[in-house]
């Protein structure tokens, strides 16, 4: 054993000796300015290709592809999608070499003589949704520049200039928060900017795209201005009814009296209609990656599931990109995030982002009730609580990044975003309670993110700035309430602010019309609440078994395939039926399933009935939830700081990264 244990400690020595060093990190820029040209027409192949310049100096140079992304809190940079990397200084091939240690790194010996390396290399991005979002399609596609980037190592991503363009396919149009340049035929260069910056600012186009004005006159009126940049699958899809618009107009102005300043010098929502190209919602400071189903305008009417995604990543613009958790302000994208503050981050933009699409009429006050229902049934069932607090919750990210479980009630997930907004709920009521109506979360916006008007640049926080805040709001022992909250195990899901708001988690033998359409977004039928599972609506398999329900006491689990119900053809319909009989003194309830190649049949004595959550008024009480979603009138005063405030930063930034 003693030789077994030397060999390995000799290996392991050896390997740390043979691994390069990876640059220290400097305080000053890089020398230059990168070019970075991406060719994205091959949209048979949905291929990238990407031809990079960098000035250099003879001698050892590290590059990284950026592997810790913002907004997603984890290290997803897909490295694995890069390839055909090949370098070149004055015409000769330059050979470089991967870091045995980190994999996002690349050493290069820069040649005696060279004063410019280029690279040539491609993004292969998915062909199918099972190797990754769809981000190419023969409509559409959506360039993240994080995925066809190398920056050199040992400076702050702030502190290295790049000057980006992209070739497009013939007669498509875009969307970016980067500022054009010129253009030739189909090329557009954009103006130069930080590495920072290019990887925050995203930039989708399409064959049919339109753009929408959300702030019509901001310009004359010295406020930065706002767009809505829609691509399409098909041109008809783009259409949308003066109504809607009124609604997306709604949300610009709802935001504008709550947090009461803008901290941006433009804002560019991106947003993609289509059956074909990869779902998303990611936020950025001056922009936001929105995917939805094509159907988004044309049917309006038939319910509002997820329409609160752009009121989510527009918040995200205050809270998140401007004010930013200490332990997220990295100085690049290869020095690995810590999401101790996501409940804020996640948690209260999830919050503001409901509030505001119910202020905004993006969606209704009735279907905003019955999410929040939704949310707090799921929530109260987590059996993980038990044993996993919401604070630990928040490292979700980094322990799974593809956000699946088996298990789910009892393992947890990114629980900081929905549970978080059941306590930022109950500080609002408490607030309103405590001050007699006079102030609410809105003050704490108002304060916290409306802070420094006209600041774009990040300003960071911590755990006692988040509660110090909330004292000089309401006095309270914030510090005490926020944590026993996150470090808490329950029993149950924090449901009490929405007591004090006037209303209480009920339970009603029929879903409501915006419950089913949860269903049907799903693509599921949903006896959670009853059983304890949901069937997938494609088939007949259980895509969800909740720990410690009558179905896993009987010894149910997820991917089983449920034929029948008391002898009878698996149906929706007769197990809701059968459920109701066994309610009403039938027979207990007898199912055959399908595990692998193994059938059984599987009796459950449950006599509860059919249970889809609700939020019901609470008799005598004051309708503060109410108060809360209602829209805001015109602020006393305007907004604050319209006019951009110039923000210090470094010289050569302050040359080549205006806009």
């Amino acid at each position: 054993m003693k030789r077994v244990l030397a060999a390995l400690a000799f290996a392991l020595a050896a390997t740390w000796a043979t691994a390069q060093p990876l640059p220290k990190l400097s305080d000053t820029p890089y020398p230059g300015v990168m070019t970075l040209q991406v060719d994205v027409t091959d949209l048979d192949r949905r291929i990238f290709r990407a031809t990079q310049t960098l000035p250099v100096r003879p001698g050892p140079l590290v590059l990284y592809y950026p592997r810790w992304l913002p907004g997603a809190h984890s290290p997803v940079g897909p490295i694995s999608q890069l390839t055909g990397l090949q370098m070149h200084a004055d015409g000769r091939r330059v050979e470089w070499k991967r870091d045995t240690l980190d994999v996002h790194a690349f050493h290069v010996d820069v040649p005696a003589g060279a004063k410019t390396l280029t690279l040539e290399f491609q993004f292969v991005s998915p062909l199918d949704g099972k190797a990754g979002r769809i981000v190419s399609t023969p409509d559409m596609l959506g360039l993240q520049w994080n995925t066809v980037l190398l920056y050199p190592a040992g400076h702050a991503a702030a502190n290295i200039a790049v000057q980006p363009s992209v070739t497009l396919p013939e007669g498509w149009s875009f969307g970016t928060a980067l500022q054009e340049a010129s253009r030739s035929g189909a090329a557009v260069q954009f103006k130069p900017v930080s590495v920072d910056t290019l990887v925050d600012s995203p930039l989708f186009a399409g064959r049919h795209v339109k753009r929408v004005d959300l702030d019509p006159g901001a310009r004359e009126a010295g406020r930065p201005p706002v767009a809505l940049h829609i691509m399409a699958d098909r041109a008809q899809q783009l259409e949308a009814t003066p109504e809607q618009i009124a609604a997306h107009r709604a949300l610009v102005t709802q935001a504008d009296r709550l947090f009461g300043a803008r901290h941006f010098r433009h804002y560019e929502f991106l947003l993609s209609l289509s059956e074909n190209f990869g779902g998303i919602g990611l936020e950025h400071h001056e922009s936001s990656e929105n995917g939805v189903k094509s159907n988004y305008f044309t049917e309006w009417d038939k319910g509002s599931v997820g329409r609160d995604l752009l009121a989510h990543e527009y918040a995200h613009s205050w809270n998140g990109k401007f004010r930013r958790p200490a332990d997220l302000m990295t100085p690049h994208f290869n020095t690995p995030m810590q999401n101790s503050l996501l409940w804020v981050y996640e948690g209260q933009t999830q919050f503001w982002g409901k509030v505001l699409a119910a202020r905004s009429g993006m969606v209704s006050v009735p279907d905003t009730l019955d999410d929040l229902a939704a949310t707090a049934a799921w929530l109260d069932a987590r059996d993980g609580r038990s044993w996993r607090n919401l604070q630990d919750t928040t490292n979700e990210p980094i322990i799974q990044r593809r956000w699946h479980h088996d298990w789910r009630d009892w393992q947890r997930s990114v629980d900081y975003y929905d549970e978080a907004t059941l306590i930022w709920i109950e500080a609002d009521m408490l607030i309103r309670e405590a001050s007699g109506g006079r102030r609410s979360m809105d003050d704490f916006a108002r304060a916290f993110f409306g802070v420094e008007p006209g600041r774009v640049a990040p300003l960071t926080y911590v755990f006692d700035d988040v509660a110090r805040a909330l004292d000089r709001v309401q006095p309270h022992d914030w510090a005490t309430f926020l944590r026993s909250r996150l470090d808490g195990h329950g029993p149950g899901a924090p449901l009490q602010g929405l007591v004090r708001g006037g209303w209480q988690l009920a339970w009603s033998d029929k879903p409501s019309d915006h419950y089913k359409a949860i269903e049907s977004r799903r693509k599921i039928t949903d006896f959670s609440y009853s059983l304890g599972f949901d069937v997938g609506s494609d088939g007949d398999k259980l895509s969800h078994v909740a720990w410690g329900s009558p179905s896993f006491e009987a010894g149910l689990v997820p991917g089983s395939t449920l034929l029948a119900v008391n002898g009878r053809s698996y149906k929706a319909e007769l197990l809701k039926d059968t459920i109701t009989q066994s309610k009403a003194g039938g027979e207990p309830i007898e199912l055959l399933v399908k595990t692998g190649d193994l059938y059984r049949s599987v009796r459950i004595d449950y006599r509860g009935g059919l249970r889809y959550p609700k939020l019901e008024r609470i008799a005598g009480t004051p309708d503060r939830l109410s108060e809360l979603l209602a829209p805001r009138g015109r602020s006393p005063d305007a907004i604050r700081g319209s006019a951009v405030v110039p923000t210090p930063t470094p010289d050569f930034i302050r040359a080549t990264n205006h806009r």
